[in-house]
């Protein structure tokens, strides 16, 4: 099995994010089954590798790139193409297109969706972010009502969901790195999440969504939006509820009932073991398994599957008008 590196802009706070955590996860869990690394490229950092020392070395068919960081992607595809390379697409609408050479590892079956139409002529699968074990119900009491993290919240959220909870429930609001987020969760009855417009911001969606999840995880009730990804597991009625819905009233009135509400909430192990690390692992290995068969295709055979380009779909549709014209005119 080739090496794999992971490429990353860097590791420190500078690049902190949740897509940076989620990578660096699959790398913990990849080098669990075989040998894996983390290379950076924008930036040099004590004991890591640097891609342009890298690519100094003379052999790289034995090693395998994965790429993540979507704005970076069309930089470093142009930089990698004479190796092997793979996406891990953690969000879709990135202004690129990617050859059929590149195979495509979707955190999410929303993002699965989206790159089988942008790339019908990749090899594409379907690989979830990892929920940690630490992120489980402790049955813990819960002093705390509602919990915000205000980074991603929607302008409605920040100033006037909130503010007008505040007058009804005790209410946190988080806008820094959190040490002990399982313990947070485990400490709020209710987790707000409305990324619909942060992304609508960005040009790009939602490509998972990992704290409403995680806060799911913790017996933590969920009021969230549905966006992208998270549409992939959140279903609201049966295991969250919708947030922004209708009207700020309604919104609060919902809440105040689940905050006043004795029942007590708990997601299956059966439905997290989707995104439990064993279940990764063993995705994992057939992924790569699969990886390694089609590099060692790709040197004997060129791709001679025809793209379906802009140009080649106007063609398409022209000749399907043509057809529909012939067949009703000239009999």
């Amino acid at each position: 099995m080739r090496k794999v590196y992971f490429l990353l802009p860097g590791t420190d706070g500078k690049f902190a994010c949740g897509g940076l955590w989620a990578e660096l996860k699959a790398l913990n869990l990849v080098q669990q089954f075989c040998s894996a690394d983390v290379v950076t490229y924008r930036q040099r950092e004590k004991g890591k590798l640097f891609i342009d020392d890298l690519l100094k070395e003379k052999n790289l068919s034995d090693v395998i790139f994965i790429i993540s960081w979507g704005f970076d992607v069309a930089q470093l595809v142009a930089k990698l193409k004479q190796y092997n390379v793979v996406y891990h697409a953690h969000s879709a609408g990135y202004p690129f297109r990617l050859p059929a050479s590149i195979p495509i590892i979707t955190v999410s079956r929303y993002t699965m969706g989206y790159w089988g139409e942008k790339s019908p002529n990749s090899l594409i699968y379907y690989l979830p972010n990892q929920i940690s074990e630490e992120f489980q119900n402790l049955a813990l009491e819960r002093d705390i009502d509602v919990l915000v993290q205000a980074r991603k919240s929607s302008e409605y959220l920040i100033k006037e969901l909130i503010p007008a909870l505040q007058k009804r429930c005790k209410v946190l609001v988080v806008d820094s790195y959190i040490e002990d987020l399982p313990g947070l969760f485990n400490r709020a009855k209710v987790y707000l999440y409305d990324s619909a417009e942060y992304w609508a911001q960005q040009g790009v969606s939602e490509g998972f969504g990992l704290q409403p999840m995680e806060a799911l995880a913790c017996g933590c009730q969920v009021f969230s939006s549905v966006n992208g990804g998270l549409a992939d597991y959140l279903d609201p009625g049966f295991n969250c509820y919708k947030i922004a819905g209708y009207s700020q009233e309604y919104d609060v009135q919902r809440i105040l009932k689940v905050i006043d509400s004795s029942v007590a909430f708990s997601l299956t192990e059966e439905f997290l073991a989707e995104y439990r690390a064993e279940n990764i692992i063993k995705r994992f290995q057939v992924i790569l398994d699969e990886l390694n068969e089609f590099f060692d295709h790709k040197v004997q055979q060129r791709s001679n599957i025809k793209s379906l380009t802009r140009i080649r779909v106007a063609k398409l549709l022209a000749q399907r008008i043509y057809g529909k014209l012939r067949k009703k005119y000239f009999k």
